[in-house]
């Protein structure tokens, strides 16, 4: 997820200071993605150093407001047109868990599924409630439409996510059963074309001789 766009975008609505950078960005996207004020400041010092935001006076309480440049604007600009790159997707934890846990002593990996399953199930009905919540507060006007709109995006993005991966758990959970009956199967035709081996040279010693032909 992108702070340095994220901050460059409200940045472009007018000069900010850190703490408030923080609190609009934390509304917009409903707390999904909480920034400590530290992280903010840090990408404002790289904005600043690659030439995107400038210092650009206090306010009336003396806070230090950022705004953003030219220079800025255009990266912001291409950052909309630009895809998202799928080319290096990041590290998913729960993707790493399965693909260690399988063929290590000692776990379970289709109860590491069941209690995924049960936690991704619980995250979705969670998201499933606070859009419910979004669309009310859109619908009756209680708060700014805006941030509600974007609230409501990024939660049918999370209920996208937990269905998809609730999809997945159980595909995996499937793939694994199959391969654990086709890796049975195999171990009990290995013993059969065994005995079958060796039980043929018996067969040939105790097959009949043909009788030679008395000659006349």
């Amino acid at each position: 997820m992108s702070i340095r766009h994220g901050l460059l975008a409200l940045l472009e609505q007018g000069p900010r200071y850190g703490s408030q950078l923080r609190t609009e960005f934390e509304s917009r996207t409903g707390s999904t993605w909480p920034l400590n004020v530290g992280q903010v400041y840090t990408t404002l010092a790289r904005l600043e150093r690659d030439g995107l935001v400038a210092p650009g006076g206090e306010d009336e309480a003396g806070h230090t407001l950022y705004a953003i440049t030219d220079a800025g604007r255009t990266e912001l600009h291409e950052w909309y047109e630009r895809p998202v790159d799928r080319t290096s997707p990041p590290r998913d934890e729960l993707s790493i868990k399965l693909a260690m846990a399988i063929g290590t002593p000692g776990v379970d990996i289709r109860a590491v599924i069941q209690a995924q399953r049960s936690a991704t199930i619980k995250a979705m009905q969670d998201y499933t409630r606070l859009k419910a919540q979004a669309l009310a507060a859109i619908e009756s006007g209680r708060a700014q439409e805006r941030d509600d709109v974007a609230w409501l995006l990024v939660l049918e993005q999370l209920i996208f996510q937990t269905e998809a991966e609730a999809r997945w758990l159980d595909h995996s959970e499937s793939r694994l059963v199959r391969l654990s009956v086709t890796a049975d199967r195999r171990a009990t035709a290995v013993p059969a074309a065994h005995k079958n081996q060796t039980a043929a040279p018996a067969d040939t010693q105790a097959a009949p001789t043909t009788a030679p032909r008395r000659r006349l």
